[in-house]
């Protein structure tokens, strides 16, 4: 089974010839490239926050996987929801890495496999022509994830680095996220540095608990908590801001912006 694409046209040009121009375009030279243990991408429409995202791509080492975790948007499905079907893009196919999800699904956690909730989802769909360009050969594992404590997000974080060790795997951890969502700039600017400042602390908790106190809708907050707790399993040193950006940039309103971060972690 493959996982066609739902969002092309809408979030990303669907013919083949224009997307990879656009791609391409939004990729810059880089100058820095990062053996990156994970990153945090955002996942809006490409000409609102595909700069950002282009920035982070320029700066990765090229992996053989790619485990991309995504917030669940649609509410379909499980709550922690793993794919093993082929994804497809007008770029062509993206392949699963079946012994990696094999491995993951092995160790007692919440995750559970379910094509369902990843089969409306945009959040991991629109990564994936970034990650064709950049390293045409990668395979992908897709976790989606709905709310969920501290406690199961560390289990499900434990599960996939046991699963990463257990098989020797050379994989790059994206989180998938926007931060404040329709606020104004200000406001947006200012509790987007809160969430960020502890991402660059690489304090997962603290992230966590941040996000939680101070209403900041930063949707993806699930999936870059535990792609923290991975990073910091695999020794991460240093995580950084690599651009940062809001929707008012494209559009001129600063009245009601989303927020977008890109982060490289290493």
């Amino acid at each position: 089974m493959t996982r066609e694409a739902v969002v092309s046209g809408q979030f990303y040009p669907a013919e083949k010839d224009i997307l990879l121009k656009d791609v391409t375009g939004m990729i810059p030279d880089g100058d820095k490239i990062v053996d990156a243990i994970g990153a945090i991408v955002p996942h809006a429409g490409y000409m609102y926050s595909g700069a950002v995202a282009g920035a982070v791509y320029s700066r990765l080492k090229s992996k053989t996987t790619y485990i991309v975790l995504s917030p669940n948007h649609t509410g379909y499905g499980a709550q922690f929801a793993i794919s093993s079907e082929s994804w497809h893009t007008p770029l062509g196919e993206v392949w699963i890495d079946g012994e990696l999800v094999e491995a993951v699904m092995k160790n007692d956690s919440p995750l559970s496999l379910d094509e369902e909730a990843h089969r409306e989802e945009h959040s991991v769909e629109v990564q994936l022509p970034f990650i064709q360009k950049t390293s045409p050969e990668a395979k992908i594992v897709p976790i989606t994830m709905q709310y969920g404590n501290i406690s199961e997000l560390k289990v499900i974080s434990d599960a996939i680095i046991f699963a990463v060790e257990d098989i020797g795997r050379k994989c790059v951890v994206l989180a998938s996220s926007d931060m404040t969502h329709y606020e104004c700039r200000e406001s947006a600017k200012e509790k987007d540095a809160l969430a960020i400042g502890k991402i660059l602390d690489l304090d997962s908790e603290g992230l966590f608990d941040i996000v939680r106190n101070n209403n900041i809708s930063m949707c993806g907050v699930v999936p870059v908590t535990v792609m923290l707790m991975c990073a910091n399993r695999l020794k991460a040193k240093k995580a950084e801001l690599v651009k940062y950006a809001d929707s008012g940039d494209v559009t001129g309103d600063t009245d009601q912006v989303v927020g977008y971060a890109g982060v490289i972690i290493h």
